[in-house]
C-alpha cells in the first residue's frame, strides 16, 4: 500500500466564486472562461472547443446567461466574407473584467485564510488574516454579543472564541459608523499600558468592567518597565506593561494565577472594512 507524504496530508482552504441572479444560478469560473474564449476566438464553435465543452453545451450556457443578465452578453452578426461572427457585448466584456477582479481578491483571501487558519498549533487570529496593523499590543477577535444604547455612549460586548467577554464603551456615532450589531465579527484593541495585573482578587468587587483570569505565561523585565503576559483561561493571551518597582513588590512569576483588569473605556473596537 502506498503511503501518503506529510505534505499530502496538509489541510488546505479552497473555494470558488459563484454568481447568482435573483436566487438563480448564473455560474462561475467555467462560464466566464467560455465568455472570455468567445471574445478571443470570435466563434462559439472555437470557444466551446477551447474550454472543452460541446457546441450545444456552449449555446445552452450562453442562452441561460443572456436570460438571467436581463440583456445579451453575447451577440452574433451574420453575413460578410467569413459568414458572420460572435462577440461579447459591452456588458459581457464588463462582466468578464469584474469577475476577474473579484476572483483575484477571493483567491488572495483564501490564501490568507490558508496561511493562518490551518496551523492548529496556534490560535486563529482574524487580525493577522486581514493584516490589521495597529500599535495596540493586545488584539482580540470576537463576535458582538450585545449592544446596549445609552444617551451619549453605547456599551458593546464582544464574546471571544473561548467564551471570555470584553466590554467596550463607544460613542453612538462610532456604533453607527462601524455598523456594530449583534452577531458580527469585530476586533478589540487594547494597549498594554491600560491593563492592570492583579492576583488573589477572587470574590473582590472591582469597578473595572473587564476582568480576564488566567495564568502568567511570561515576565520580561526591561530597563524601566516589564511586560507580563497572561494565558487566558478561555484561550489567547493578554500583555500588560508594569514598572519594575511593581514587579518586584508583587513578585509575579510564570505559572502564577492572575487576572488582567482594564476599563471598558480603554477598549478600541474595529471592524474589517
Amino acid at each position: 500500500m502506498a503511503t501518503r507524504s506529510k505534505k499530502d496530508d496538509r489541510l488546505t482552504v479552497e473555494g470558488a466564486v459563484w454568481l447568482t441572479v435573483g436566487g438563480e444560478s448564473f455560474g462561475g469560473r467555467s462560464r466566464i472562461d467560455l465568455l472570455r474564449a468567445i471574445a478571443a476566438k470570435g466563434s462559439i464553435t472555437h470557444a466551446a472547443k477551447a474550454v472543452g465543452i460541446s457546441y450545444k453545451g456552449a449555446w445552452d450556457a450562453i442562452d441561460a446567461m443572456n436570460t438571467l443578465a436581463g440583456e445579451p452578453l453575447v451577440a452574433r452578426s451574420t453575413g460578410g466574407r467569413g459568414g458572420g461572427s460572435t462577440r461579447l457585448t459591452p456588458r459581457g466584456l464588463r462582466l468578464v473584467e469584474r469577475f476577474d477582479q473579484i476572483d483575484a481578491v477571493h483567491r488572495r483571501f483564501l490564501k490568507l485564510l490558508d496561511d493562518e487558519s490551518i496551523d492548529l498549533e496556534r490560535e486563529f487570529s482574524l487580525t493577522r488574516t486581514f493584516n490589521l496593523k495597529t500599535s495596540a499590543r493586545n488584539q482580540f477577535t470576537g463576535t458582538v454579543s450585545s449592544v446596549r444604547a445609552g444617551a451619549v455612549n453605547d456599551e458593546v460586548e464582544l464574546t471571544l472564541p473561548g467564551g471570555a467577554r470584553i466590554v467596550a464603551i463607544v460613542t453612538r456615532e462610532s456604533t453607527r459608523s462601524l455598523g456594530l450589531r449583534t452577531g458580527m465579527t469585530a476586533f478589540a484593541l487594547l494597549k498594554s499600558s491600560s491593563v492592570i495585573i492583579a492576583a488573589g482578587i477572587e470574590g473582590a468587587r472591582i469597578s473595572a468592567r473587564n476582568q480576564l483570569p488566567g495564568a502568567i505565561a511570561s515576565v520580561t523585565p526591561g530597563a524601566v518597565n516589564a511586560e507580563v503576559v497572561i494565558d487566558l483561561d478561555g484561550g489567547g493571551s493578554i500583555g500588560a506593561t508594569i514598572n519594575q518597582g511593581s514587579l518586584q513588590q508583587l513578585g509575579f512569576a510564570p505559572g502564577q494565577r492572575a487576572s488582567a483588569i482594564f476599563k471598558a473605556s480603554s477598549v478600541i473596537l474595529a471592524v474589517a472594512a
